[in-house]
C-alpha cells in the first residue's frame, strides 16, 4: 500500500499532523508512507522514523507556480498512490490530491472543493474548542476499514526527529558563548507571523528580566521569526539595559537559528515561553516545560499535544466575547486579548512549571 499525506504552509500545522504518521504506520506497518510539504516546514518531518519519502515543494507564484504544479502532478500520478489525505484543504492541496488519481482521496468538505475527493469529511466552520490534532484525526476515520481509537496525547504525542549534526552544532555555539551544563538555559520566542499573536514587546522585556533575575545560573536565548527578526534584538537590548552590566550576560546573544536548531536549543533548556506560533509547537515535541501565551486563539485548540505529565501552562484572557477570532480584523481595535495579558501572570506560570511539585 502507498499512502500520501499533503500539508502545505505553516510549521505548527505540520507538527500537529505528526501523530497521524505514527497512527498510519501502526495500522499499516507494511505501507509506504510519503509526505508532501513546503520547504519552510520540511524540517519538522525530515527525520521522522515513520516516513519513507519526503516531498518538498517550493512556494512559487504566477506562471512558475503553474509549471511547478503541473510537473508535480505528473510525478504524483505516476507514483500510483492508494490513499491520499489532504490535511490542508486549500485550493492547491486539494487540486494536487485530485491529480494523484488515487482510489481513496480524503479531505475536508470545503465549499467548492469537496468534489475533488472520494470522501469529504465535515469540518464545522466555527472555531470550536476542539484540538487541531483531533480535527485532523477525523480524516483518518474516513479511510475504508479504519479501526483506530481516538488520539491520546500521551500515546500519540507530536514529534520531531533529532539530528545529531544539528545538536552538535548548537552545543558548540553554546559552549563558545560560555553556556555550559551548569547553567539553566531558557528559550523565549518573542514574535509571531502576524500582529494578532504578538504579545507587546515591553511585556516580553519584563518577563525576560524577571526570569533572568530568578537565579544567577539562568541564561536566556531570545528567538524571533523571519517576519520580525529585529524583535529579539530590541527586547534583548532593553532587558540587558534594565538588568545592568553585572547581569546583562544572562541574556545570551545566540544569533539566528533555524527550526531544527531551535528544537536542539529547547531540548537543552529548562523552559520555553512563547505565543501560539510554530516555535511553540516545535517545542512541544520535546519534554521541556512550556508556557504558551494565547490571544485570539484558544489553548483548547492548539495547546502542546504531548504527555500531560510534562509541565505545561497556558496564559490566556477570559470572557472576551470576540475570542476566538479569524485574525483578520480586530473588532475592538486594541488587541485586548493580548494587551490585557499581564507579565506577572506569565512569570508566575513560568515559575510554576519550573517547580511543578513545589
Amino acid at each position: 500500500m502507498k499512502i500520501l499525506l499533503i500539508r502545505l504552509r505553516l510549521i505548527g500545522d505540520v507538527v500537529f499532523t505528526t501523530p497521524i504518521l505514527r497512527a498510519l504506520k501502526r495500522a499499516y506497518p507494511g505501507a509506504r508512507l510519503s509526505y508532501l510539504v513546503e520547504r519552510e516546514a520540511a524540517a519538522v518531518v525530515r527525520n521522522s522514523p515513520h516516513l519513507d519519502e519526503l516531498i518538498v515543494v517550493p512556494r512559487t507564484r504566477g506562471i512558475r507556480r503553474v509549471i511547478d504544479d503541473l510537473q508535480l502532478a505528473r510525478r504524483l500520478r505516476a507514483a500510483h498512490f492508494d490513499i491520499v489525505m489532504d490535511l490542508h484543504g486549500g485550493p492547491r492541496s486539494s487540486w494536487l490530491t485530485r491529480a494523484t488519481g488515487a482510489r481513496q482521496r480524503i479531505g475536508y468538505d470545503v465549499e467548492g472543493r469537496a468534489w475533488l475527493y472520494t470522501r469529504a469529511v465535515h469540518r464545522p466552520r466555527e472555531l470550536r474548542p476542539r484540538h487541531s490534532v483531533e480535527n485532523q484525526w477525523d480524516l483518518l476515520r474516513a479511510i475504508e476499514g479504519w479501526r483506530e481509537a481516538a488520539p491520546d496525547p500521551a500515546a500519540d504525542a507530536v514529534e520531531m526527529g533529532t539530528d545529531a549534526d544539528v545538536d552538535a552544532r548548537v552545543a558548540a555555539r553554546l559552549g563558545g558563548l560560555g553556556v555550559t551544563g551548569d547553567h539553566e538555559l531558557m528559550v523565549v520566542h518573542v514574535s509571531a507571523g502576524n500582529p494578532f499573536r504578538r504579545w507587546p514587546e515591553p511585556a516580553f522585556v519584563q518577563l525576560v528580566c524577571a526570569l533572568a533575575l530568578g537565579n544567577d545560573r539562568r541564561r536566556l536565548v531570545l528567538s524571533s521569526g523571519p517576519s520580525d527578526r529585529d524583535a529579539a534584538e530590541r527586547i534583548a537590548s532593553a532587558a540587558r539595559l534594565q538588568l545592568g552590566a553585572d547581569r546583562a550576560a544572562r541574556v545570551v546573544d545566540f544569533g539566528q537559528f533555524d527550526i531544527a536548531e531551535l528544537r536542539a536549543l529547547v531540548v537543552r533548556s529548562r523552559l520555553f515561553v512563547g505565543g501560539d506560533t510554530g516555535p511553540l509547537h516545535v517545542a512541544a515535541t520535546t519534554s521541556t516545560p512550556i508556557v504558551g501565551i494565547y490571544g485570539p486563539t484558544l489553548s483548547a485548540r492548539s495547546a502542546p499535544w504531548r504527555d500531560p505529565a510534562v509541565p505545561t501552562a497556558a496564559v490566556e484572557p477570559r470572557s472576551l466575547p470576540c475570542r476566538p477570532c479569524e485574525q483578520r480584523v480586530c473588532e475592538p481595535g486594541d488587541f485586548r486579548c493580548l494587551t490585557t495579558l499581564k507579565p506577572e501572570d506569565v512569570i508566575s506560570a513560568a515559575e510554576r512549571v519550573l517547580r511543578p511539585g513545589a
